[in-house]
């Protein structure tokens, strides 16, 4: 899961225990997702990606940069 690159389906900030659809083993499924700073707050169609893992559906996330600028 870490490395991968999702879409915010729940909100995620501090307090709260969001959502991501992550594309997994050809399909797409829903996982919790928590914000890796914890004072960070991720609205609904915000694309991050996965820096840590806790199985079997947790998630943490920051917000995905594009390389290309």
């Amino acid at each position: 899961m870490i490395g991968s690159r999702g879409r915010v389906t729940g909100t995620i900030g501090p307090g709260l225990i969001g959502e991501v659809l992550l594309n997994v083993r050809g399909g797409t499924e829903a996982f919790y997702a928590y914000p890796a700073d914890p004072e960070e707050t991720f609205k609904l169609g915000t694309q991050v990606l996965v820096v840590d893992f806790e199985p079997p559906r947790t998630v943490y996330v920051e917000r995905w940069q594009s390389l290309t600028r």
